[in-house]
């Protein structure tokens, strides 16, 4: 197994890009993480499963993989843990089954929320909110990278408690 830092160097060589972006939220920033360079590769993914995993408690029904970023990242989770997972949609679908949240019974279920990076907390904040109105219980947030921007304190506020692998400054000092 590699060790945090090792880990937290790789993900900033593959994934920390500089220019210009637009965020989820709206924000321009010059730097960004490309979650998809860290989650495609299996040595990475399978890293930060096994760092993630010391981090989340056993008492849970479903892990919640957030699409996109967090399907990967849940999937690896729930391969580690030997826990169910649940694939949440940005969106119900409108046929079919027409879920929110497909993999099983979300109604009274405990689930753990899976993110890639969290910048606003904004993606979280919708899922959390569609899922409670469909009766899941939530409570905790894991991601790999929290920005270190509002989200943790969006999140807070609505009454989750979140927990990163790396913070950007802990990517950054490594």
């Amino acid at each position: 197994m590699m060790s945090k830092t090792e880990l937290a160097q790789e993900i900033y060589r593959i994934s920390n890009l500089k220019g210009e972006f637009k965020l989820r939220s709206g924000r321009a920033a010059k730097e960004y993480f490309d979650k998809y360079l860290f989650e495609s590769d299996p040595v990475i993914l399978k890293q930060i499963a096994l760092h993630l995993a010391r981090l989340i408690p056993n008492e849970f029904d479903f892990l919640a993989g957030l699409e996109m970023g967090g399907i990967p990242i849940a999937t690896a989770l729930s391969l580690e843990l030997d826990k169910p997972i649940l694939f949440v949609r940005k969106k119900a679908k409108t046929y079919g089954t027409c879920k929110l949240a497909e993999g099983g019974d979300i109604q009274s279920a405990s689930l753990i929320i899976i993110e890639d990076v969290i910048t606003s907390g904004g993606a979280v904040m919708d899922a959390v909110t569609a899922l409670r109105n469909l009766g899941a219980n939530v409570e905790r947030v894991y991601c790999v990278i929290d920005r270190e921007e509002d989200g943790g304190k969006n999140l807070e506020a609505m009454g989750l408690q979140m927990f990163s692998l790396f913070t950007r400054s802990e990517l950054e000092n490594a």
